[in-house]
């Protein structure tokens, strides 16, 4: 997308059919927001002028590893800009389920085609804040709705639980 200071979905009745964001749902401008055609956008971000972003996975493995576009045997429209805003921002935040339909979604390695290897910094669940790190994955936040083990039970890959974990806000 095009837009920088892209703010909150507006109210029912407000929709303005020029601010949409990259899944086709409506959004507003925040005051001072700029708009650009989708080949400043990608200089944007191949420049690596962007500092965070934020995407929804398939899988993520304990390398930082990244699958999120493709399920073999399944259509899809193609990778679109993940693979760009994997390789063009500082940091990348994964927010995701913990699960789907039972089965762990953050793995020893991903099984999925992948989208990018080693460029996820941290992973954002319902039920944990983890880092990703070069010693493997640290859970820095844990929901008090869950205990260690439930939350290494749903987990494929080890987790280290460091003593000076905090509580998920």
């Amino acid at each position: 997308n095009g837009m920088i200071g892209m703010g909150a979905a507006p109210a029912e009745g407000q929709e303005d059919p020029e601010f949409v964001n990259a899944g086709g749902g409506f959004v507003t401008a925040m005051p001072n927001a700029a708009t650009f055609d989708s080949a400043t956008s990608f200089g944007i971000i191949r420049g690596g002028h962007v500092d965070v972003s934020i995407l929804g996975a398939l899988q993520v493995d304990e390398k930082g590893d990244l699958a999120n576009w493709i399920i073999p045997g399944k259509m899809a429209p193609g990778m679109g800009g993940a693979m760009d805003l994997l390789n063009g921002t500082r940091r990348v935040i994964l927010a995701m389920e913990h699960t789907a339909k039972g089965k762990a979604k953050i793995l020893k390695r991903c099984t999925l085609p992948l989208t990018a290897s080693g460029q996820v910094n941290m992973i954002v669940t319902e039920m944990c804040v983890i880092e990703v790190t070069g010693e493997g994955l640290v859970v820095r936040e844990l929901n008090a709705e869950f205990t260690k083990e439930e939350v290494q039970a749903a987990t494929e890959a080890a987790l280290i639980f460091p003593a000076d974990m905090k509580a998920m806000a």
